[in-house]
C-alpha cells in the first residue's frame, strides 16, 4: 500500500508533468531550481533538510518530496544537460 505522503507527491508530480500546474487544493507546491536533490526548509531560526526522491513520468525526471511540517511538496526538474 502506498503511504499518504507518497500519494500526495504522485498526485502533484503527475499534475505538474501533464499540465505544468503548481496548484493543489490540499498542499502548497514549490518549484525549486532545476537539478536540486535537497532543500533546507526554514522554520523560524531553524532549518530542516528535505531530501528529494527521483520520479520518472512520461520520459521526464523530476525530484520531489513532501514536508508534512509545512504541508509543502517541493519539485525540481532534471535538466537535459
Amino acid at each position: 500500500m502506498i503511504s499518504e505522503e507518497k500519494q500526495i507527491i504522485l498526485r502533484v508530480v503527475e499534475r505538474f508533468i501533464h499540465t505544468g500546474s503548481l496548484v493543489d487544493e490540499h498542499v502548497k507546491v514549490t518549484c525549486l531550481p532545476d537539478n536540486k536533490t535537497s532543500f533546507v526548509e526554514q522554520a523560524g531560526d531553524y532549518g530542516r533538510t528535505i531530501l528529494l526522491d527521483e520520479y520518472h513520468l512520461d520520459d521526464k525526471v523530476i525530484w520531489a518530496s513532501y514536508s508534512p511540517r509545512s504541508g509543502t511538496v517541493y519539485l525540481s526538474l532534471k535538466s537535459a544537460h
